[in-house]
């Protein structure tokens, strides 16, 4: 009896023609791409991240391992007020800080834009409090607002505005005041350079047309460069908004959240309970709290400034 050839045929000739078949498909050629980005990803996110909330659950201390104590870390926080002062803290300092970052931002972005002399070094310019390392712009406005030596209360002084020197980082609201704006003079620079990249995207003939129906300048952002420009703002405001609200070097170098906690952030506090403490299931557990914060952020993003109504110009 006659045994078909593909029967015989050596295993590892079927094996190549399935590799090659693998390696000339579409969506097995990104799988490959995505393969060693989501290992990364696994071993520097994933597990750190379920750590985290793991150690939530126990009490865990530096140099003790912990034992599971289910919720009694969140019972804690709950009726903890400095907790919640944190959680308002966070809150106030990323709303803030946002709204000011994308406002200035727009407006830088949308005057780079222009036909201006010099652009590229103006462009090149802005960029300098993004590049520049965070814990050395901390520093550098730590002495800007020091109570003695402060370059901005002296400045004042000779122009007659103030009659004795402002305590930046010693008075509660002065301090918050203090923070949300170094956060926005750092923050600026990636706002307005995104949008700006976005902006190099809307073709002028749209302006042109608009323009020849007698549009106005207020219309032409109104009806042109706001819808196009949308989905730029969405992917541009929630690395913001993820940013601000995890901020940590900042605050830590400028007030280590003083004065009277009026600075503290989620992140400074976890940091100072887990680390500084020594209570790593308390400080995991705060960590573990700011979750369904930034959650909520991303589905604001993907629900609310994507809308496609809104990306056209109309109305929802």
């Amino acid at each position: 009896m006659a045994v078909p050839s593909a029967a015989i045929q050596p295993r590892s000739s079927i094996f190549s023609r399935i590799l090659s078949r693998w390696s000339e498909s579409r969506n097995a050629l990104g799988f490959g791409f995505m393969l060693p980005a989501a290992a990364l990803l696994l071993v520097f996110l994933t597990y750190p991240l379920g750590l985290g909330v793991w150690l939530g659950f126990t009490d865990a201390r530096i140099g003790r391992p912990g034992i599971f104590i289910g919720i009694e870390n969140y019972e804690y926080l709950w009726s903890d007020a400095v907790f919640w002062l944190s959680v308002f803290n966070t809150l106030l300092y990323t709303i803030s800080a946002s709204i000011l970052k994308f406002a200035l931002g727009l407006w830088l972005a949308l005057l780079l834009n222009q036909n201006l002399p010099f652009k590229s070094f103006f462009r090149a310019i802005v960029l300098l409090p993004w590049v520049v390392p965070t814990v050395l712009s901390a520093i550098a406005f730590w002495w800007i607002y020091d109570s003695q030596f402060s370059i901005l209360s002296w400045a004042l002084q000779q122009m007659g505005l103030i009659d004795h020197r402002i305590n930046f980082l010693g008075d509660p609201e002065n301090a918050r005041a203090s923070v949300i704006a170094a956060n926005v003079w750092r923050g600026i620079p990636f706002v307005a350079i995104t949008l700006l990249a976005g902006l190099q995207t809307i073709p002028q003939s749209l302006y042109e047309a608009a323009t020849l129906d007698g549009a106005s300048r207020w219309q032409l952002f109104r009806y042109v460069t706001l819808p196009l420009l949308t989905p730029i703002i969405a992917i541009t405001m929630t690395f913001s908004v993820l940013f601000t609200f995890t901020d940590f070097q900042l605050i830590y170098v400028l007030t280590r959240g003083g004065p009277v906690n009026a600075t503290h952030l989620m992140a400074t506090l976890s940091f100072q309970r887990g680390i500084s403490g020594g209570q790593l299931g308390e400080g995991a557990a705060i960590a573990v709290a700011m979750i369904p914060f930034l959650l909520a952020a991303i589905l604001f993003s993907y629900f609310g400034l994507q809308r496609r109504k809104w990306q056209q110009g109309g109305g929802d």
